[in-house]
Parts: C-alpha cells; structure tokens; sequence
C-alpha cells in the first residue's frame, strides 16, 4: 500500500511541497511507494511553486482511512489533520513546530522536530548525499518552501542553516534568490479572487488561549493595502467564520512582508484587549500597526494573551 504524505490542512508552500519532497524520497530513494496529499487548497504562492517548477497539484483529501499508512509533514497538531488521524497507521513525522500532543500511532515511529524554519531545511538534511539525486524540480521545491517560511531570510525563525540550504539550492539550480523571492511573493499577494470567508482561514491555525479558542490567520504579502481595503467586509466574515469553524473569535494579522510589519484587524472589546496584553499597544481604531512582527510561530502565537 503506497503511503500518504502530507502536511496540514489549509496549506501554504511548506505543506505543499514537503509533501511532494518526501514522497520523491521514500519513492525513489527508499523504494517504498509513497504519493504527496494535501488536506485543502493550495495557497496562491504555492501553486505558483506548482506551475514554477512544473509539479502536479497533488490530490485534495479529507480523510484517511484506518490503519492507513501515512507521514505527516509541517505539523504534529491534530486540531490541523484530519478528524480521524489516529485511526491511521502514522509511521513518521518531521516537523519543525512546538509538540503539541494528542497523535496516537500503532507503534514507535520515527519522529523529526528541529528548531529550524521550515520543514524542507530538515528533509534536505535527513537525505544527506541523496540529495544530488534531486530532480530539478524538486530542488525548486526545497528552495520556494525555504524561501517562503523564512520570508526571504527576514523571519526571526530563520536560522543560518536555513540560509545556507537555500543558498546552496539556488546556486545549484542558476536561481538569483532576491529575483525569485520576488515573484513568490508577488503571487501571494494575489489575494483578488478568494472569498473574505477563504481570505480568513487561506493561512491559518486553531490555538486556545484558556477558555478562549482562536482561528489565527496570517496574510503575508508585499501589497497590505489590497489586503486592508478590505477591511470592512473581512471583520464582518469573521463572525460567520468564528461561528462555522467553533472558535470564539478569528484574528486576522495582515504581514508586510518589506517594510517587516503585521497590521492586526480590531473589530471589537475583545480583539482591543488581546492587542493590548499581548504586544503592549492600543488599538485605537480597527487596525494597530505591530512593527518588526512577522511570525505566527515566533512571535505572535507565544504571546497571545486574553
């Protein structure tokens, strides 16, 4: 039975193309049939990586089936799998996130956590030599995951092996990384054809804070002002989307990826407080500027407070 790989659901570039990554890997190197999964939509940027570099959209799933077998990338959160996740036969996991808990397996497993920004950095070094084995295209792969989870080096998640993995990528595929970063970028910020409802939950994790549970989303673009224009109708579809997917409230973190900002959307008492307790500024009006914050993982979700 081939394996499913894949990362979590609602996923950027890093869940779309370490899957694709991994599953070359077991297939090609290891021998063992594996195919790439996806739990959801490709975001704009990664399906800008899919056409960039020639790779097949791997298929839409909602579920697994008991006693699958299954590796799970980019996540060790159930609340981001599928309902059924620990019906299946979960036989690794290689992620670069905070363990969560909750993942049951048949058995022990092998399991890969490192403190570094994206899961790709980590596949490149579990592989070691059979890296020089890569295709073309999933070198590109590897580099657009990097890319993107570091923002182009500027993420405070960053490390310098992260840095040194894309360097050697690009220079191996004759791709200038600024050049490149650019049209990513570009492609994430072409946000004009999602629904507010899609904008919301397009990039976004599930996160209690005491009582309180959270949708956290993050639009990381290089144009907030297209994002911010919509401002009006986007904290209107949060209290459907809050209601729809059984959070308290959804917030939004709009990220200017150049100038190294996120802008948080205020729509109410209770987003004001949280602005407040958990980066020390008022909230005026319905937006507040938060200079020099641009990860979820880093620096946003570790402070949230209520």
């Amino acid at each position: 039975m081939s394996i499913k790989v894949f990362g979590h659901k609602s996923p950027d570039t890093d869940s779309t193309g370490s899957p694709l990554i991994w599953a070359w890997y077991l297939s090609e190197i290891k021998g063992t049939p594996a195919e790439a999964k996806l739990l959801g939509e490709p975001n704009t940027e990664a399906a800008f990586m899919l056409e960039r570099w020639n790779l097949d959209k791997p298929e839409i799933i909602d579920g697994v089936a008991a006693d699958e077998p299954v590796v799970i990338v980019d996540t060790n959160n159930p609340a981001e799998l599928p309902d059924n996740i620990n019906d299946a036969d979960i036989q690794a996991i290689i992620d670069h996130h905070k363990l969560v808990g909750g993942l049951e397996t048949k058995g022990p497993i092998d399991i890969t956590i490192r403190p570094l920004a994206c899961t790709a950095t980590i596949m490149v070094d579990l592989m070691g030599a059979d890296i020089a084995k890569m295709p073309e295209a999933i070198k590109g792969a590897a580099l657009s995951c990097i890319l993107s989870d570091t923002l182009e080096f500027r993420s405070p998640t960053t490390t310098a092996h992260d840095r040194a993995v894309a360097e050697t990528l690009a220079a191996n595929l004759g791709i200038d990384i600024p050049a490149y970063a650019a049209e990513m970028f570009a492609a994430k910020s072409d946000v004009s054809a999602f629904s507010d409802a899609e904008l919301l939950r397009m990039d976004s994790k599930e996160y209690g804070v005491g009582d309180t549970k959270f949708r956290v989303s993050v639009l990381e673009t290089t144009s907030p002002a297209t994002v911010l224009d919509r401002k009006a109708s986007l904290m209107e579809a949060m209290t459907t989307v809050a209601a729809e997917d059984g959070v308290d409230q959804v917030l939004l973190f709009v990220v200017d990826i150049l100038n190294e900002e996120s802008t948080l959307l205020v729509p109410n008492d209770l987003v004001k407080d949280v602005a407040a307790k958990s980066f020390d500024v008022t909230a005026e009006g319905d937006t507040v500027v938060l200079p020099g914050v641009v990860s979820r993982k880093k620096q946003i979700i570790p402070n949230l407070k209520v």
